[in-house]
């Protein structure tokens, strides 16, 4: 029999005790289990398992962590446990807090830990005043019940990083957090602010981590993306890049930074009269600064991405700087690796070549130039013999596959497809991109770019009447014009870490709107991933995206004027992003009027949609990341805030309506690695609907991205995943990418450990339809979920990975004689050569 177990009751004033009652708890779980599944939610059983895990005494609100997360740890069991979980968390935080976001406000600006602590204000004067001012309106706005729409993972990840916290609590709720965002950036304009908090309370769109981090506070830094250019090569240009780096880290910034015009390893230096360290060094610096400053103030590490075009001579050890083996004077682990590559060396690594490598000092201009003018410049100082060495481009290509399939890095971002499909390409070359490789701006020693970024919640768009369901393109069209002018305010509302970042932003005012729960979106319309119907539904989403985005922009000029670079920009010519991919769009929104528009008025913003990860806000929201194919149907997600099981709800309700979803489902999903394909008794149906991005060919990922590429005027963080890498596939699937025009060829390249499929069955008996009566495995399931109406499930080849159509085109160009040691077509799998593939980037995800 368990021990009755005193529990100290806080916020009274006498600071009462009671036992621990199991009633109490069950009556507190049933009143927030409204609505829930409880078929699949045992209160009861709860109730037990916590009386079981009591200490002989504990607070209140240990008892409701302790209760939520062991209902939380049955998630797998069904969704809704997340649901309730994170109910039990948001009412203990709503209890804690002033009951109106006023007095809440008021609180936050009038604490001081101690007199004689130096102590910033939780928020902005600023904020406080429109908060009193405007109180009755914004108190009566908030509706508290919409942190119920969180689930436990996004209430764990907002107390983690995102709530403002007084000694290391939080000391606003979700709904608080929203109002300070929508505040924070609107000001005194209480009708926008009311309007923005309503689209993020109801997960219509998101602003970045950084503008939730510190919207309404004392140092509004709202920027997510800062493009670094290298001052220069001296002593005093490195370091003062560096200075600059730490002050955009500790404004929450991540950061890109391109250093090919930095001197080579060897090479003279005249104020010495000795020889260079090369790039490793230095880039150890930066490193030891992205560790030291992190982001916000401990909400998140510090993140540099390094930029090198592969011409420079210290290109090989750039490439083995994030491996786990080798000399360790010669890592920088905690850096991220891109390559800025030319279509040149595409084009040598593709007919065998030779391929020469320089130093800045010595050969000038390279990285200041692209297309016919680059490849000009490089014959030039190949012929005249000013290269450090020459190797076989094949040579460093296999050196770059390996370096990918170890560590996940270098990232691949194309040159010549980010100069030539640019609006900016009017301000000179475009040297870089960002940390997670989706935007695309030009960037020097006097301009350091910029980005303010927000994501678009697919699936909040989806319409549904009866057994009708479709897709709100008018809605989205609408809200996205919102989010497209919160950026623009932000870009003026917001505080800059270094004076390059806000003399660029002022001048060419770039935004960046992406999307998160592409995946979603297809799965509830029933689409699978890849097929007609999914694809001409990707165009269309982003068509919108893109119209809507140009719409607002115009707008914006009309009462502004257009941003001060537009002259000489392609659109200030009448050309649009998809009309520099040679497309049409479709006849969904009228392109001419709006190119009229533009024609008359300008814009107000040089660049308007990039798509970004959305790690963090996807969590926050309940989505799948960006524009993804989910990763597993059921998995561990291991985050700053802890490790969570996520299971795919949709697949789960698909189950639970047909009668298959039991504790014996789920466990063969887990045994398969997160897979149904291998098991016997699902419909295929289902199956081809909820196929893991490992199952999906890696070349409909491309294709989907070129799809929509029209209507991206930036670039895509485009993952790849390869369950079992070769070399001949990780080549394949670059080349494709290049030849489609992409501009980012590949983010993080993701592996699996191989291993062989496991076939299971599942028990006939477990295949109850609703009456109760059950059905032999062979029998189809009827489906009780909504369909849109279309033709029948496409079949698609079952091969996996990057296996594309220009395989052997691309194997029968490279001349045979010319061919390494280490064949790049080469079908053997490459193994990943960690021996913990949780501390592999590339295993791990």
């Amino acid at each position: 029999m368990t021990a009755k177990i005193r529990t100290t009751v806080h916020n009274t004033k006498k600071g009462e005790e009671s036992e621990f009652s199991k009633a109490r708890l069950l009556s507190t779980l049933q009143k927030h289990s409204k609505d829930l599944n409880t078929e699949f939610i045992h209160l009861q059983e709860i109730v037990d398992k916590v009386s079981q895990c009591l200490p002989d005494s504990l607070t209140v609100n240990e008892l409701i962590e302790l209760t939520s997360e062991i209902i939380a740890s049955l998630t797998t069991r069904h969704y809704d446990h997340s649901m309730l979980a994170s109910r039990l968390l948001s009412s203990k935080l709503q209890k804690e807090l002033p009951r109106t976001f006023s007095e809440n406000i008021r609180y936050m600006r009038d604490y001081s830990p101690s007199k004689f602590k130096r102590c910033r204000k939780l928020v902005s004067e600023k904020l406080y005043n429109n908060a009193m001012k405007y109180k009755e309106i914004i108190d009566e706005a908030i509706d508290q019940t919409r942190d119920y729409t969180l689930d436990y993972f996004a209430i764990k990840t907002l107390a983690k990083s995102y709530l403002l916290k007084i000694e290391g609590k939080p000391c606003e709720t979700p709904q608080y957090m929203f109002m300070r965002v929508a505040i924070g950036i609107h000001e005194s304009d209480i009708k926008l602010a009311i309007e923005t908090y309503n689209l993020m309370s109801k997960k219509y769109f998101i602003h970045a981590s950084p503008t939730l981090f510190n919207a309404g506070t004392d140092s509004p830094h709202l920027s997510s993306c800062f493009l670094l250019a290298m001052e220069g090569d001296s002593i005093d240009e490195i370091f003062k890049t560096v200075h600059k780096s730490a002050l955009i880290s500790k404004a929450s910034g991540g950061i890109g930074m391109h250093v090919s015009n930095i001197r080579s390893e060897g090479s003279y230096i005249a104020g010495t009269n000795g020889t260079s360290s090369g790039l490793v060094p230095m880039l150890q610096v930066f490193n030891s600064t992205a560790k030291y400053v992190d982001q916000g103030g401990n909400k998140r590490p510090g993140a540099i991405c390094i930029y090198l075009e592969p011409w420079h001579s210290d290109i090989l050890d750039f490439l083995d700087m994030r491996k786990n083996h080798g000399k360790e004077e010669k890592r920088a682990r905690d850096l991220f690796y891109a390559l800025w590559i030319s279509d040149l060396f595409m084009q040598k690594v593709e007919k065998g070549e030779d391929w020469c490598l320089f130093s800045e000092d010595e050969c000038p201009g390279l990285s200041d130039c692209y297309g016919q003018e680059f490849e000009k410049l490089y014959n030039k100082y190949e012929e005249e013999g000013r290269y450090k060495k020459k190797i076989k481009a094949q040579t460093l290509w296999h050196s770059i596959l390996v370096s990918q399939t170890e560590t996940g890095n270098p990232f691949i971002l194309y040159k010549d497809a980010c100069n030539e499909k640019s609006n900016q390409k009017n301000l000179g070359t475009i040297k870089s991109s960002n940390l997670c490789c989706e935007i695309v701006e030009y960037s020097s020693k006097d301009e350091t770019a910029v980005c303010n970024l927000g994501s678009l919640a697919l699936p909040s768009f989806i319409k549904s009447t009866g057994d009708n369901i479709s897709y709100d393109f008018r809605l989205l069209h609408k809200v996205c014009k919102v989010l497209a002018k919160n950026l623009n305010k932000i870009i003026d509302v917001g505080d800059y870490p270094i004076p390059e970042a806000k003399r660029s932003n002022m001048r060419h005012r770039p935004i960046a709107i992406g999307v998160q729960g592409l995946a979603d979106v297809f799965q509830e319309l029933r689409l699978p991933f890849g097929s007609p119907e999914s694809r001409a539904l990707n165009i269309q989403i982003f068509e919108t995206i893109y119209h809507a985005s140009l719409e607002a922009s115009v707008e914006l000029a009309v009462l502004n004027g257009p941003y001060s670079s537009y002259e000489g920009s392609p659109v200030s010519e009448g050309i649009l992003q998809y009309d520099m991919w040679g497309k049409q769009p479709t006849d969904l929104w009228e392109w001419d009027t709006l190119k009229s528009q533009i024609k008359r008025h300008g814009v107000r913003n040089s660049l308007l949609v990039a798509l970004m990860p959305t790690a963090s806000t996807s969590q926050i929201l309940g989505f799948t990341e960006c524009f993804e194919p989910i990763t597993s149907n059921i998995y561990t997600r291991r985050v700053l805030s802890g490790e969570f099981q996520i299971v795919n709800k949709y697949l789960l309700k698909d189950l639970v309506d047909i009668g298959l979803w039991s504790e014996e489902t789920k466990n063969l999903i887990v045994l398969n690695n997160g897979s149904i394909q291998d098991i016997d008794g699902i419909p295929d149906e289902i199956k081809e609907l909820y196929k893991t991005v490992w199952e999906i060919p890696q070349k409909v990922l491309i294709d989907m991205s070129v799809d929509r590429a029209p209507f991206v005027d930036q670039s895509q963080s485009l993952n790849l995943f390869l369950k079992e890498p070769t070399m001949s596939k990780l080549t394949s699937m670059h080349f494709y990418a290049w030849r489609k025009g992409l501009k980012t060829g590949m983010y993080y390249l993701r592996t699996q450990a191989a291993s062989s499929a496991i076939k299971f069955t599942l028990d006939p008996t477990l295949n109850k339809l609703k009456n109760g009566s059950k059905r032999s495995s062979s029998e189809p399931a009827t489906l009780n979920v909504k369909y849109l109406k279309r033709q029948k499930y496409v079949s698609y080849d079952s091969k996996s990975d990057a296996e594309t159509d220009g395989d052997d085109y691309l194997a029968s160009k490279v001349n045979s004689k010319s061919k390494p040691s280490h064949d790049i077509f080469d079908e053997k799998v490459i193994a990943c050569n960690i021996k913990e593939p949780q501390n592999c980037d590339s295993c791990s995800g």
